[in-house]
């Protein structure tokens, strides 16, 4: 279970990184919430918009990269369980703007068909994000 949880948070990051909007989305249940108010971004509901987001950030990122570790992964049941994990990103966007956040993502998962899933995460700035010039 915990090997194919950190699988699932690092296909989101690889997908987010290599501009494959479709992959990173492969880490949420369908169901799924990513919330990212805390650090200045939006919230966002189920596959249709969060795709939506990952492919509008996708339009305007030059280049990026997300750091994904210090999992933590609790099971609640044979098919819930919940965690947390630090990210750091960095990069740029195609108007140059520079970004950069180191959050920790608290997360829930839930076991689908497909295997372990992203149910719910919300990521919260541990150091002031830097986020001028980043709209998603």
């Amino acid at each position: 279970m915990r090997e194919d949880i950190i699988a699932a948070t690092h296909t989101y990051a690889l997908g987010l990184d290599k501009f494959d909007p479709k992959l990173a989305l492969s880490a949420f249940a369908a169901d799924a919430v990513w919330d990212a108010t805390p650090v200045g971004l939006a919230r966002y509901e189920g596959h249709e918009q969060i795709l939506d987001f990952f492919e509008r950030d996708a339009e305007q990122i030059e280049n990026q990269f997300h750091i994904i570790t210090n999992h933590i992964v609790h099971a609640d049941s044979d098919t819930t369980a919940h965690g947390t994990n630090y990210v750091f990103s960095e990069g740029s966007t195609k108007g140059g703007a520079a970004f950069k956040a180191i959050a920790l993502n608290e997360d829930t998962y839930v076991l689908t068909e497909d295997g372990w899933k992203i149910s719910s995460r919300v990521i919260s700035p541990l150091t002031p994000p830097q986020m001028d010039g980043f709209e998603a």
